[in-house]
C-alpha cells in the first residue's frame, strides 16, 4: 500500500467529478508526483479498468503510472508530474497554433495513442484537457503526455457500447449508443484535437478557412464515418504527418512494445486494492493513520 507520511501535499492541480489531482512530494526521494484522489464513497464503476489499463503502459508520451494506494477516504493513483500544464491551456493562451507547432504536438499524440491501441487499450476520452505537457530543459518546445484513462477500454474485456467521453470530442457512433470500435472513435477525437489547435475553436463552430490543403485532407479522413475513417497506419503514412518528424519516431512504438518491464504492482494487487476501496470495513484499517492528512 503506502507508508504513513510517504507523500507530502504541495498544492491542488485540478478538480473534477471524480475528486482532485494534487501535486505532492515523495518525502524519501524529494521527487514531485501527481496524485489523483478519488473518494471511496463515490467511485465510478470504471476505476478498476482505469488503473489496470494505465498501469501496463510504458511510453514517453503517456504519463507514467507509479502506484495505487488506499487512504482513509480515498483511493490514490500516483503518476509522474507533467510540469507544463495542459495542451488546452497552452492553446487557449495563444488563441491558435501555427501549423508546424500543431503538427509537433499532433505527431506525439498519435504516437502515444497508436502505442496504447497496440497494447489493446482504447482511451475513449482524448481531448486537449487530458493532454499534458512536460517542459524539458534544452528542448525549445514541451513534450506531449496523455494522462487520463478513466473511460479506457481493453480489447480483452467487454465490447465498447457506453456513451462515454466528452461531447465535443465524441465520435458520432459513440453518441448512437451502439457497439462501436473505441480505437476508431479515438481517431475522431484526435482529429478534433488537431482542428482545435489550428483554428482555436471546436469543429462545427468554424469552417476551418485558412487551413492548408494537406492538413484539410488529413482532417477529412479523420472525421469520416467510422467504417471509412482512416486508421493509425494511414495517419502515420500521410506526407503531412511525416513532415519534420524526428528520425526513428515511426520505430518508437516497436521499441516500447518490446519493453516487458513489469508494473511495480501486479494485476492481482491492483484488483485487491480496488476491492478494498469499496469495502466499508476496510476504512477502519486506515483510521488514525493520518494518510489523508496533508493531501
Amino acid at each position: 500500500m503506502d507508508e504513513q507520511g510517504k507523500f507530502e501535499f504541495i498544492k491542488e492541480l485540478g478538480r473534477g467529478s471524480f475528486g482532485a489531482v494534487v501535486l505532492a512530494r515523495n518525502t524519501k526521494t524529494g521527487e514531485q508526483v501527481a496524485i489523483k484522489k478519488m473518494e471511496r464513497l463515490h467511485l465510478q464503476r470504471y476505476v478498476e479498468s482505469e488503473i489496470l489499463n494505465h498501469s501496463q503502459l510504458r511510453h514517453p508520451h503517456v504519463v507514467q503510472f507509479r502506484e495505487v494506494f488506499l487512504s482513509t477516504n480515498h483511493i490514490n493513483i500516483v503518476m509522474d508530474y507533467a510540469s507544463g500544464g495542459s495542451l488546452f491551456g497552452y492553446v487557449q493562451s495563444r488563441n491558435r497554433l501555427r501549423e508546424p507547432l500543431a503538427r509537433w504536438f499532433f505527431q506525439q499524440l498519435i504516437l502515444a495513442v497508436d502505442y496504447c491501441h497496440r497494447k489493446g487499450v482504447a482511451n475513449r476520452d482524448i481531448k486537449l484537457e487530458n493532454t499534458l505537457l512536460q517542459v524539458i530543459s534544452g528542448l525549445p518546445r514541451p513534450l506531449v503526455k496523455i494522462c487520463d484513462f478513466g473511460y479506457s477500454k481493453h480489447d480483452n474485456r467487454s465490447v465498447a457500447r457506453s456513451k462515454v467521453g466528452t461531447l465535443t470530442y465524441m465520435a458520432p457512433e459513440v453518441l448512437q449508443s451502439k457497439v462501436y470500435d473505441g480505437k476508431t472513435a479515438d481517431i475522431w477525437s484526435c482529429g478534433v484535437v488537431l482542428y482545435t489547435m489550428l483554428v482555436g475553436r471546436y469543429p462545427f463552430q468554424s469552417n476551418g478557412v485558412g487551413l492548408g490543403q494537406e492538413v484539410m485532407e488529413m482532417l477529412k479522413k479523420m472525421k469520416a464515418q467510422d467504417e471509412k475513417r482512416v486508421k493509425m497506419a494511414g495517419i502515420m503514412a500521410d506526407p503531412w504527418f511525416r513532415t519534420d518528424l524526428p528520425p526513428d519516431a515511426l520505430n518508437m512504438n516497436d521499441k516500447y512494445l518490446a519493453n516487458t518491464r513489469p508494473c511495480p504492482q501486479s494485476e492481482a494487487d491492483i484488483k485487491n486494492i480496488v476491492a478494498m476501496a469499496t469495502n466499508d470495513n476496510s476504512h477502519d484499517m486506515y483510521a488514525g493513520q493520518g494518510m489523508d492528512q496533508g493531501f
